[in-house]
């Protein structure tokens, strides 16, 4: 004789079997209703955040010797309401804007002190963000950054990875639908792949010999980035991506024109463009028989022509780097960022430009 499903149900075991889907039914949802505060509150990698928040530091989290803001940004607390008389400028990039260097020597702080030192009443806030690319600047500022009523901007765009950023975001649309699949996703991709790291800015001094990444590592990174200065194989791929980010600065051109706000752009030059032993390196593995074949000004010359074609303030540092690389290191060992002799040189150069535009130090006509 057949068995109803009500008598089916009433067995020992099917009870208990119910009780258990219902009770992890339960948790399962409590748990992604948890999770997904939490990410709101405080973003995090883990749950593939496709926003500018996704690698965004923790509020007043420790960092070298200071404590970043309630924002998360790597500067002292700002008021939304512009101070009277304050010549208002923000500051918007990834990681070398956000500084491996202590506060104090990052580069946004040290052009803000020049500018002070020179009579100019400047509030320089340093917004940079690492991780973030040209679509997650247009977001910053539209999101966080006008309601600040900014009197310039000053966007640092680095040649290192901020063409292929914009791609890279593009490609991570396989989000997890539950968010307690992805911590879980992580949590055993982090184990697999971790093997310990004795770099923690809440409890070290800053060592600015000490190397960020073995040898090997770094040359790795270093190789794989130059592609774009190989003249042949500079082909559709890396001009898509080049009038990617050239439609978001041309955006955020468009919106600060708008509200009569300056907007400056800081070129930053990946290391290898200074620094002709890691040339010789890249063109040793590409090309070594045809050592012309690499140009590494490409990048650089299409975006000036494109900023004096759209009429866009401008910061080329490669030169001056280049100069400079011949008697002094300027990035960290093994790291493709600053240090803070490059900070230093950086900061020198922005100012110099600004005082040559004759800052205005009232506050502009911004809404």
């Amino acid at each position: 004789m057949k068995k109803t499903i009500s008598q089916i149900f009433k067995h020992p075991v099917s009870r208990v079997l119910t009780q258990t889907v219902v009770i992890a039914g339960i948790t399962f949802a409590l748990t992604e209703i948890t999770f997904r505060i939490y990410n709101k509150i405080n973003p995090s990698f883990v749950f593939r955040d496709r926003s500018y928040n996704r690698w965004r530091r923790k509020p007043n989290a420790r960092d070298f010797n200071f404590n970043l803001n309630s924002h998360g940004f790597k500067d002292v607390e700002f008021t939304q309401e512009k101070p009277p008389g304050t010549h208002r400028i923000l500051g918007i990039g990834d990681s070398f804007s956000f500084g491996i260097v202590p506060y104090h020597d990052n580069y946004l702080t040290l052009v803000e002190e020049g500018l002070n030192a020179e009579g100019k009443n400047v509030e320089l806030i340093n917004m940079g963000i690492p991780g973030m690319g040209p679509e997650d600047y247009l977001s910053l500022l539209t999101n966080e950054g006008l309601i600040l009523n900014p009197d310039r901007i000053i966007l640092s765009f680095y040649i290192g990875n901020d063409f292929i950023d914009n791609y890279l975001l593009s490609l991570d649309k396989d989000e997890e639908i539950f968010y307690t699949v992805a911590f879980f996703k992580s949590l055993m991709a982090l184990n697999a792949k971790f093997k310990g790291t004795d770099y923690n800015p809440q409890n070290l001094e800053y060592d600015d010999d000490k190397p960020t990444l073995t040898d090997e590592a770094y040359r790795e990174i270093v190789v794989n980035a130059s592609r774009m200065f190989d003249i042949e194989a500079t082909d559709g791929m890396f001009l898509s991506m080049f009038e990617d980010a050239m439609r978001d600065i041309r955006e955020i051109k468009r919106i600060c024109d708008s509200r009569n706000i300056d907007l400056s752009v800081v070129i930053i030059p990946a290391e290898v463009q200074v620094d002709p032993n890691l040339q010789a390196e890249v063109i040793q593995t590409f090309k070594p028989d045809d050592p012309e074949g690499f140009d590494f000004e490409y990048p650089n010359r299409l975006l000036r022509d494109r900023f004096e074609e759209y009429d866009i303030d401008y910061i080329d540092l490669l030169d001056d780097f280049r100069e400079a690389s011949q008697t002094d290191r300027l990035y960290r060992p093994n790291d493709t960022h600053w240090n803070i002799a490059g900070n230093r040189l950086a900061a020198e150069l922005i100012e110099r430009h600004l005082l040559k535009q004759n800052l205005e130090t009232e506050a502009g006509s911004g809404e």
